[in-house]
């Protein structure tokens, strides 16, 4: 194995949807593709949003896609790991405390954006002497604290987006520690990863100014920053962003609606990169081919209707073992014949109970008065016996004999005799799921 060691870091504050779980996928193939290591991190700081059953609803996503941690942690449990690093950057004069509420710095943006200038932090706290400090308490404040940054350049080599560089000056010094003393994202994700030692983030890109200030953050508690990459954000098939909370095309919603786990991986290990999205059947096959130099910065849409037709590919592929105990669940019969014969033609597995039902249970026929004619020698031409699949070719040959009619006009009044639908799978191995005797009740023009 080697020392390459990723995490996925989610807030349980809502259900996983395809944006951040594209992340997980992202960070997990990269890892198993080099050998690394995948870690769980919940960060769940926010104690108001936060949640177990959505810690639960996360855990089943990943569990179901078959993203296995090999370790985890909980920001709730390291807590006295960001207090001792806020110390030390006190200490080194790279921290401050900050008394302005929520209201005067809104006032201070709206000052400055009226001026025409970037609503940058003015670091007036930085002047605050002792005694208005203790004022400030007096009046029952408390403070929030930010991170001091360098008026410097930062830059790195984005393993997606290339050269990135951003100057300090163009940011505010970032809020570390809330006035209720929580600590926030910038800060704890940091001292998580220094801890767990983290070698590669990547993240949206929504993260790249974040990281820009992180860096220094790094830095500045005595550690050389990971290599990041920054994948550009997904959108749905109308061009808008995908939202967490509104649970839009949340993973739990594709599961309900029949989607399989390597379908939702095959196309989201594609999405943003210049490569076809080739439908495979297990992740091992995806991480095989994995590539994060493939991504592009071009936002990428995510089309339920693109991934409707990737699933139908993927369970083309699906051999009965994997969908068993499913079939079984669903009250499907007939084994893997059943299976085989059935599964091009399907959207979702579920759906095969549905033609499980049009073998075994009550169709009624459709049968025009001028395929009558077809249909009754059918029913008088049915061999003895059992139906395998390679009476078809002969039973066919001789209706068509009798007849005169062949091609569509042939085959069609039998499908929608025997099926009561214009379309689906090959009729020949579906007879000996029927029967004989309601083949031929279905041939006389009677629901059986």
């Amino acid at each position: 194995m080697s020392n390459v060691k990723v995490r996925f870091a989610p807030s349980p504050t809502g259900n996983l949807h395809v944006g951040n779980l594209r992340t997980a996928l992202v960070n997990y193939l990269f890892a198993r593709s080099q050998g690394g290591h995948f870690m769980l991190r919940i960060d769940d700081t926010d104690t108001e949003r936060s949640t177990a059953a959505f810690e639960a609803s996360i855990r089943t996503d990943l569990e179901w896609m078959g993203m296995h941690q090999d370790s985890e942690d909980r920001q709730s449990e390291r807590l006295g790991q960001y207090d001792a690093a806020l110390q030390r950057l006190l200490t080194d004069g790279r921290a401050y405390a900050c008394y302005e509420t929520p209201e005067e710095l809104a006032l201070k943006r709206k000052a400055q954006l009226s001026a025409g200038r970037p609503p940058v932090y003015d670091r007036a706290a930085l002047k605050l002497s002792d005694d208005q400090k203790a004022a400030f308490e007096a009046e029952g404040r408390r403070p929030h604290f930010r991170f001091l940054l360098n008026d410097a350049e930062v830059a790195w080599h984005d393993m997606v987006r290339g050269d990135v560089a951003y100057h300090m000056s163009s940011l505010s010094d970032p809020v570390l520690f809330r006035e209720d003393g929580r600590v926030i994202y910038t800060m704890a994700s940091v001292v998580d990863d220094i801890d767990h030692a983290i070698t590669h983030i990547i993240r949206g890109e929504d993260h790249v100014t974040n990281s820009a200030a992180q860096i220094q953050l790094f830095e500045a508690l005595g550690a050389r920053a990971p290599e990041m990459g920054h994948v550009a954000l997904l959108a749905g098939a109308d061009g808008e962003g995908l939202s967490k909370r509104l649970g839009s095309l949340s993973i739990g919603q594709l599961r309900d609606e029949g989607m399989q786990p390597a379908a939702i991986a095959s196309l989201l290990a594609r999405i943003g990169t210049a490569d076809p999205v080739v439908p495979q059947p297990a992740l091992g096959d995806i991480v095989d081919g994995f590539d994060l130099s493939r991504f592009g910065r071009a936002t990428a849409k995510f089309d339920p209707a693109e991934l409707a037709q990737i699933n139908a590919r993927v369970i083309q592929q699906l051999d009965f073992a994997a969908v068993e105990t499913d079939l079984v669940a669903a009250g499907v019969g007939g084994g893997a014949p059943f299976w085989q014969a059935v599964r091009d033609n399907l959207g979702t597995v579920a759906e095969a109970a549905d033609w499980w039902s049009v073998c075994t249970a009550p169709v009624t026929p459709v049968i025009e008065a001028e395929a009558q004619a077809v249909t009754n020698a059918a029913a008088d031409l049915l061999p003895e016996g059992d139906l395998p699949a390679d009476i078809w070719g002969d039973w066919t040959r001789a209706v068509a004999a009798q007849t005169g009619v062949k091609g569509r006009g042939l085959f069609m009044p039998l499908r929608l005799a025997l099926t009561g639908r214009q379309k689906g799978p090959e009729i020949a191995p579906l007879l000996s799921f029927m029967g004989r005797a309601r083949v031929i009740e279905r041939l006389r023009g009677n629901t059986a």
